[in-house]
Order: structure tokens, then C-alpha cells, then sequence
């Protein structure tokens, strides 16, 4: 009788463990809601210091604004394929991985990672990504690498302005909407003009530490011929003549 009570409890048991499912766990001051008919995530003012792992994959809008993420690491929303809207805003985010976005190209249409700490991202980052993005308000470093990004990606309306030169390697563009700098100067095109400064210089400097050294050559064997020929001249003219031919036994 007491065995049968043992297995009846064990197999209750059981059927609770199956019915019974804990709750998700999400990370401290995130929570899920539904807004406009769309499942949202909020995780704002939380005090992230990385992208949560746990998002509800049926997730349509991601809120991880004002945080403390500071890189995005390559496939970190790669389980939301169905996220339309992603708000990194207000973090201090300083670098995202290529790869990053993979999975978001198809349904993702709003990107916002302004107020954050972006000096350079390469453009592959956001490849196939058709969200409309907005850039602003980074300390950005003017040059190339942003030119091709900026051209990559489609911006915000009206967020381009944001877009500030922080630092450039021409000071005069400092300070300036980076829209502004390329609408007047292609910083492709200085780039690969300076770069090919730079090769013809280096080019000329190999050429110029060739010829010195093939000149030193000459005149160094100039002087040691020099030298052997007044040391011949020196000797007496049988010894002269001994050196002569020991110098031509030698050579041959």
C-alpha cells in the first residue's frame, strides 16, 4: 500500500513538472507589453551593460535605450526575426561588430543609435540592413570609412544634421554636419590621393637609398684600387713584379 502511494505521488509529480512551466526570468527592469497591436520589450533605464539574451523571440518592437551597452556583438538580435523597430539610443555603444544586425534585413525598419559613442563603423555592418537609420549625435571621425557608411545606409529624415564632425584629419571640418564636408570634398578621393602620395614617397625613398648605396660601392672599390695601386707602386721592381704575377696566379 505504502509503495503504491510513493508511485501515485512520483507520477503527480510529474504531471505538475509538465503543466507547471516557470516563468520567463527577464532581466531586471525589463518587461513585455503590447503596443499598437505589436509585441514590444522594454528594457530602457535598466542599467544594461550587454544586449539580454532572453527577449520573447516573437518581439516586433526592442526598447534598450539609455543603458550602458557599450559594443554590439556580432548575431546579438539574431533570434528576433520578427523585430521591426530596435532603439539603441542613449547608450555607450563605441563599437559594432560586422554581423551584428544579421537576421533583422528582412522585416527591421527603424535603427536608432543616436547619443552614443561611435567614432568609426565599417559599412559592412549594416550591409543588407533596409531599416532607416538614425547616426546622430556620435563622436564621429570624418574620413572615408563614414563617407561609404553614410552612403550605405538610409537615414533617419532629418536626423542627418545630427551627423557632426568630432574629429578629421582636415581641421576645417570640425564642427561642421558631415553632409556639409562631403557635398563639398570626396574624402575617398583625398584618401587614395594621400595614399598615393604616400607610395610614391616611399618609393623614392627606396630609389634613393639604392643609388647611395651603389654609389659608396664604387667609390669604395675606387679607393681600395687606389690604394693597392700605389702600394704595387711602393715596392721594389723585382717584388713589384712577384706581387704582379702572385695577383695574376690569383685572379686565375
Amino acid at each position: 500500500m505504502g509503495l503504491l502511494l510513493q508511485s501515485l505521488l512520483l507520477l503527480l509529480l510529474l504531471l505538475l513538472g509538465c503543466f507547471l512551466r516557470p516563468a520567463t526570468a527577464f532581466p531586471k527592469g525589463c518587461y513585455p507589453s503590447e503596443e499598437e497591436g505589436l509585441k514590444t520589450f522594454r528594457c530602457s533605464n535598466a542599467r544594461l551593460t550587454e544586449v539580454p539574451r532572453d527577449i520573447p523571440n516573437d518581439t516586433n518592437k526592442l526598447y534598450l535605450d539609455s543603458n550602458r551597452i557599450p559594443f554590439l556583438p556580432r548575431d546579438a538580435f539574431r533570434d528576433l526575426p520578427l523585430l521591426l523597430e530596435l532603439d539603441l539610443s542613449h547608450n555607450a555603444i563605441a563599437s559594432v561588430e560586422s554581423g551584428a544586425f544579421r537576421g533583422l534585413a528582412e522585416h527591421l525598419h527603424s535603427l536608432d543609435l543616436s547619443s552614443n559613442r561611435l567614432v568609426s563603423v565599417s559599412k559592412d555592418a549594416f550591409s543588407n540592413l533596409k531599416a532607416k537609420v538614425n547616426l546622430s549625435n556620435n563622436p564621429w571621425l570624418c574620413d572615408c570609412r563614414l563617407q561609404e557608411l553614410v552612403r550605405t545606409v538610409e537615414l533617419v529624415a532629418g536626423s542627418s544634421g545630427g551627423i557632426v564632425c568630432d574629429s578629421s584629419a582636415q581641421e576645417e571640418h570640425v564642427g561642421k554636419a558631415f553632409l556639409q564636408v562631403i557635398a563639398d570634398t570626396d574624402l575617398c578621393n583625398a584618401y587614395k590621393k594621400t595614399t598615393d602620395i604616400a607610395m610614391l614617397v616611399t618609393m623614392f625613398g627606396w630609389f634613393a637609398m639604392v643609388i647611395s648605396y651603389l654609389v659608396y660601392y664604387v667609390r669604395q672599390n675606387q679607393e681600395d684600387a687606389r690604394r693597392h695601386l700605389e702600394y704595387l707602386k711602393s715596392l721594389p721592381s723585382k717584388q713589384r713584379r712577384s706581387e704582379e704575377s702572385s695577383t695574376i696566379s690569383t685572379v686565375v
